[in-house]
């Protein structure tokens, strides 16, 4: 069954639309047919091997694996999309970035580390792109929530986890922080932009007037 198992495996991946995990590919099959993980393992592994000349590739993120365009060829194939990519603020690329590295924490020890309030449209948006959720509430008065990432964070960001984002120790300052992120998104071929300009930059951060007061909207279209 090892060639029919490849193909339908691969049959399965092109026909999801998003990732697939070994158990769920288990599922495609009856009980009594049902292969065995390393059995479905090695066909992925297959699957894999045959994407090496072609302008796709399977690979793993956080749910499982699936098959996305190759980035050596975004520049071609981004020209499908008349649209233009999603923008974010460079105020919700800092938040999702502490967000990540600091988990959980909440919007008070963010709006610590950062000294500006960090405005409810960011929390919003990171939170209707299911990027954060909320895992509990801090044991302090008014019960905070604090805030961490998601596996769908994980998948869009194509990573399999949390190790595999560049070790804080590695970056010097905090705007560094979410130009880690966006190069992460650039390297998996995802449809994305921050805001870069300097003049945007000291619209969202001037210096004598950022502390203590809301930014703007988080997300541009």
């Amino acid at each position: 069954m090892a060639e029919g198992l490849v193909q339908i495996l691969e049959g399965a991946l092109l026909a999801a639309g998003e990732p697939l995990s070994v158990q769920r590919m288990a599922l495609l099959f009856e009980e009594n047919e049902r292969p065995s993980s390393d059995e479905i393992r090695a066909a992925i592994k297959t699957v894999g091997e045959r994407c090496d000349d072609r302008g796709y590739e399977l690979v793993q993120v956080a749910s499982g694996f699936r098959f996305q365009v190759r980035q050596s060829l975004s520049t071609w194939v981004g020209r499908l999309w008349q649209e233009r990519p999603a923008r974010y603020s460079r105020a919700l690329m800092e938040t999702l970035s502490l967000i990540a590295y600091r988990q959980p924490i909440t919007r008070g020890e963010i709006e610590e580390i950062r000294g500006v309030a960090v405005s409810t449209n960011i929390i919003k948006t990171l939170m209707e792109r299911e990027w954060v959720r909320v895992v509990g509430h801090r044991d302090v008065p008014g019960r905070p929530a604090m805030y961490a990432t998601t596996r769908q964070f994980l998948d869009y960001f194509n990573l399999k986890s949390l190790d595999q984002l560049p070790p804080l120790a590695e970056i010097k300052e905090l705007d560094n922080l979410s130009g880690e992120l966006a190069l992460e998104v650039a390297e998996a071929g995802q449809p994305f932009s921050v805001q870069e300009s300097s003049d945007q930059q000291k619209a969202d951060f001037p210096e004598e007037e950022a502390r203590g007061r809301s930014e703007e909207d988080a997300e541009t279209p």
